[in-house]
């Protein structure tokens, strides 16, 4: 059973840093596309940034050159480095894993970050 462990979010200043970290287990981590989703109050959830199994990534244009989505295969991890946060950030930030070929997409619980004015 594949299981996403969201872990790194919290309380930040505007203009500040956070790293929120994804464990992926129960299946090999490598064939997986990985995402950050994130949705805020009274909104719909939106992609933030994702990283193909290859490396390849993209953003959504509100997090570019902001924000970084990283792998490292060895650990079943995936990050999103944030910096430069805004108000607007705020929002709870969800861990996604697929590999569409196989029919496969596993959501984690989400970790909630909320960036102070």
């Amino acid at each position: 059973q594949v299981q996403l462990v969201e872990s790194g979010g919290g309380l930040v200043q505007s203009g500040g840093s956070l790293r929120l970290s994804c464990a992926l287990s129960g299946s090999i981590f490598s064939l997986f596309a990985m995402g950050w989703y994130r949705q805020a109050p009274g909104k719909q959830r939106e992609l933030v940034a994702v990283i193909t199994s290859g490396g390849s990534t993209n953003y959504a244009d509100s997090v570019k050159g902001r924000f970084t989505i990283s792998r490292d295969n060895a650990k079943n991890t995936v990050y999103l480095q944030m910096n430069t946060v805004k108000p607007e950030d705020t929002a709870v930030y969800y861990c996604n894993a697929k590999r569409l070929g196989a029919g496969f997409d596993f959501w984690g619980r989400g970790t909630q970050v909320t960036v102070s004015s």
